[in-house]
């Protein structure tokens, strides 16, 4: 169809080049043909890139600490100054503390937590129990409690304890792996023991690791620790308990 578009011209010597020069040229090949050799050679920035973490701080974490506004920043700065004086850390607490929405107070108990200002986080909870629009929560409870067992402050760990128990919550296993933990750092396995027999009353199934805790923690107490054995057994056949050589630990 070309040749008869070109054939038609009114120059027919121009014509004649243009058709020679089509029938005459032939069609090649491309010059550089695609070849596994040349895929493989793919530079790297169009590889895949790789999955590491580079130290900064990830996603929902960076935007949970974007929540916490000026004045709940405010007065956990206020708090921390004035920890060591109850006097200024009342007022303080009565002047700023008791404004801040519900939100704002709730990010200012997880901030302390997360700073390990335990004391201050148990006092700010002692705070969102008398709000009018504070309900029940166990993750509230839940949260303190393992900051504070981990601080071995067991005392005030038992009081909101015995609040959330009073209010028929009952924590999940990783808060009775905790406070076992605690108790027997601290070195009261009667109050470990006191746990246990409220986690065997909780709806949830329980755990494996609070058992193994016990285990544990129980050596130096064999007949405390034959009867959370049994207990293990009956309710995870399949597992085995490991009993170590009386000659490495003794007889108690």
């Amino acid at each position: 169809m070309a040749t008869r578009a070109f054939s038609r011209l009114k120059h027919p010597f121009f014509a004649s080049i243009l058709i020679r020069n089509l029938r005459i040229v032939p069609i090649r090949e491309p010059s550089l043909p695609v070849k596994p050799e040349v895929l493989a050679s793919v530079p790297d920035y169009c590889k895949p890139f790789r999955l590491y973490h580079d130290g900064r701080p990830r996603g929902p974490l960076w935007r949970g600490k974007k929540l916490i506004g000026k004045e709940a920043l405010f007065v956990i700065l206020g708090l921390k100054r004035f920890k060591d004086d109850e006097e200024k850390l009342e007022k303080f607490m009565k002047t700023h503390v008791l404004r801040l929405l519900k939100m704002d107070i709730i990010a200012v108990l997880c901030e302390l937590e997360r700073q390990e200002e335990v004391a201050l986080a148990f006092k700010m909870f002692r705070v969102i129990q008398k709000q009018d629009w504070y309900k029940p929560d166990v993750y509230l409870y839940k949260d303190l409690i393992i900051a504070l067992a981990r601080r071995k402050q067991m005392d005030d760990a038992m009081q909101l304890w015995e609040d959330m128990r009073k209010e028929d919550l009952f924590p999940d296993s990783q808060t009775y792996t905790e406070v076992i933990r605690g108790f027997l750092k601290y070195g009261s396995p009667a109050d470990a023991m006191n746990i246990y027999e409220d986690m065997k009353k909780s709806p949830d199934p329980p755990d494996e690791l609070p058992f193994r805790i016990l285990l544990k923690g129980l050596l130096p107490h064999p007949l405390l620790r034959n009867k959370v054995k049994q207990d293990f057994e009956e309710l995870f056949p399949e597992r085995h308990v490991y009993d170590p050589p009386e000659e490495i630990f003794g007889r108690c």
